[in-house]
């Protein structure tokens, strides 16, 4: 079932001699994420805003959990819809607690509810309540700010999550870690998630199913392995960067490739590499400490596996293949 739909949905805005969102039709299936990419100006973040009302249509049909978003009072839409930006937008006076407890305390929650809701999350999004529940949002990292928006869009507990560029604004590393810890979190939450950005790697590693847009139209609405692999045009194909390989490697994570750990590995490598990385991470860090294989650990810190230079040799013949040049 669709959890978003769009019909012939086109938005213009005023004054502009050209729509910035072009009869865009597609359904986001419940419990996806769906990533939308595109350059600046493609109408990603145009397409994006009017599910929860924050841009009107200009023509056409959104749908939310089966009903016409038009329905609803765009405030209400909003409080059963979780949305994160890039810019996080925590308010700087109040407290972590607080920024999390935001939309229970608007939607009148019990006291003793909402601070079992911000503990609930604030362990989820990996930030221990008791160190982190009453500093400010300007005590906080890049990315321990982008964590806290995480856990307020979460806190009513809404079934579907927009998010704009939400991690754009971290340095690299960080970055990464925040994906692989929002891949975990979408693991144990099952969220429709609209994901809106503009990095064509970390489309390729979040994405269940992946939107290419361009001037406003959806060029192509495949899952990331096959606009790798058939790509519909010359544009999306040089925008993926069909033709390397590596980038193919972005696809799988270890997870879907572990062996069982070996004692050699576990004393020879001290390095350890998530499950939720890529093998193309696991190719760098490989390259990195001279390593065989890697031990692999889970969320928790639990080793449970391997993955080495076999499996990422494997993986590369299967990348060419579905791209036609094995």
């Amino acid at each position: 079932m669709d959890a978003i739909v769009f019909e012939h949905v086109s938005k213009r805005f005023p004054d502009a001699t050209a729509l910035a969102v072009d009869d865009v039709t597609l359904g986001i299936p419940a419990g996806n994420t769906v990533v939308i990419l595109g350059a600046s100006g493609s109408g990603k973040t145009t397409l994006l805003k009017m599910v929860n009302r924050l841009f009107e249509p200009t023509s056409g049909r959104i749908l939310v959990e089966g009903s016409e978003v038009h329905e609803h009072e765009p405030t209400e839409l909003r409080r059963r819809i979780g949305y994160v930006i890039q810019q996080i937008g925590l308010f700087p006076h109040w407290t972590v607690a607080q920024n999390i407890g935001t939309v229970p305390q608007i939607m009148g929650w019990h006291r003793e509810r909402i601070a079992a809701r911000v503990d609930e999350l604030m362990w989820l999004v990996r930030m221990n309540p008791a160190e982190f529940r009453d500093r400010y949002p300007g005590q906080l990292s890049g990315g321990q700010q982008q964590r806290v928006g995480i856990a307020r869009a979460l806190a009513a507990n809404p079934e579907i999550l927009l998010m704009d560029e939400p991690f754009g604004a971290v340095d690299a590393i960080t970055r990464r870690q925040l994906q692989s810890e929002f891949l975990e979190l979408q693991r144990r939450t099952h969220k429709t998630v609209l994901f809106v950005t503009h990095d064509v790697d970390e489309a390729l590693h979040l994405a269940d199913r992946l939107v290419v847009m361009s001037a406003g139209r959806v060029l192509q609405y495949d899952t990331p392995l096959n606009v790798i692999a058939h790509p519909a045009d010359d544009f999306v194909a040089e925008l993926i960067g069909a033709d390397d390989m590596l980038r193919g490697l972005r696809l799988v994570t270890v997870r879907n490739v572990l062996q069982p750990l070996r004692p050699e590995t576990q004393t020879s490598c001290t390095e350890e590499i998530s499950a939720d990385a890529s093998m193309r991470d696991v190719l760098t860090a490989l390259l990195r400490t001279g390593c065989d294989a890697l031990p692999v650990v889970d969320g928790d810190g639990t080793l449970i596996g391997e993955a080495g230079l076999e499996a990422v040799r494997t993986q590369l013949a299967r990348v060419s293949i579905a791209a036609g040049t094995g």
